[in-house]
């Protein structure tokens, strides 16, 4: 199963850190938040790497070159310099994917959800990983029926940034920027997205402050 890291957004809630220097690339305890993730991949099995880039992409390109360093092989899909939001940048990378299922990662998420999991994963559509609603975003994406995924009910979870995809919930995209929510939402009509609730570490590195935060919960461990 190949794998994508979602790193071409500006993060602009970062700034003025991310004017000079991509978000992927912004460093906790001395690594870089996209190492973090390629070496979690890696050791979760999933070798083969796409990842896609508009604001300050080739500092990442430069980063991160060919992979061999961290034995993935990585490709790369270049939206130019407007990005195409998460269902349209996944639509645009699609070539490099191929049509197998594929797992798709935030760039800027430090977790320790056990990925190899998601290998064995049955799935329809799409498979998304949940946790409990952080302090930044109380109201939560969706709720959780058993193993299926809605936007009603009465409890709901926050969308990690983790899942894995079949090709054909994007394949009526057309080129140009698209949020990933209508496409989801769309699917769930159709009772076809499954997911499940993760209660380990998990932060979303959006703001100065979280990425301080992360940083002593590692150098703490």
């Amino acid at each position: 199963m190949k794998a994508m890291i979602l790193a071409a957004g500006r993060g602009e809630r970062m700034q003025p850190l991310t004017d000079t220097t991509p978000k992927p690339l912004l460093k906790v305890a001395g690594k870089p938040l996209i190492e973090y993730c390629i070496e979690n991949l890696v050791a979760a099995g999933f070798t083969q790497l796409v990842i896609n880039l508009s604001h300050l992409g080739q500092q990442i390109r430069d980063y991160c070159g060919n992979g061999s360093q961290w034995g993935a092989e990585i490709s790369y899909s270049d939206e130019g310099e407007t990005a195409l939001e998460t269902a349209g940048g996944i639509a645009y990378a699609l070539p490099l994917l191929g049509n197998q299922p594929f797992l798709v990662i935030n760039a800027d998420i430090v977790c320790d959800y056990p990925l190899a999991e998601l290998r064995k994963q049955h799935f329809d559509l799409a498979h998304l990983v949940l946790i409990d609603n952080p302090p930044h975003h109380p109201q939560g994406d969706f709720s959780l029926n058993q193993t299926m995924l809605s936007e009603t009910g009465a409890e709901k979870f926050t969308f990690s940034g983790i899942g894995i995809y079949h090709p054909d919930l994007f394949k009526e995209i057309t080129f140009g920027p698209l949020k990933l929510r209508p496409v989801l939402n769309q699917a769930m009509q159709e009772h076809r997205i499954s997911g499940e609730k993760f209660d380990g570490l998990w932060m979303d590195i959006g703001t100065p402050e979280r990425l301080k935060e992360i940083e002593a919960v590692l150098l703490a461990n």
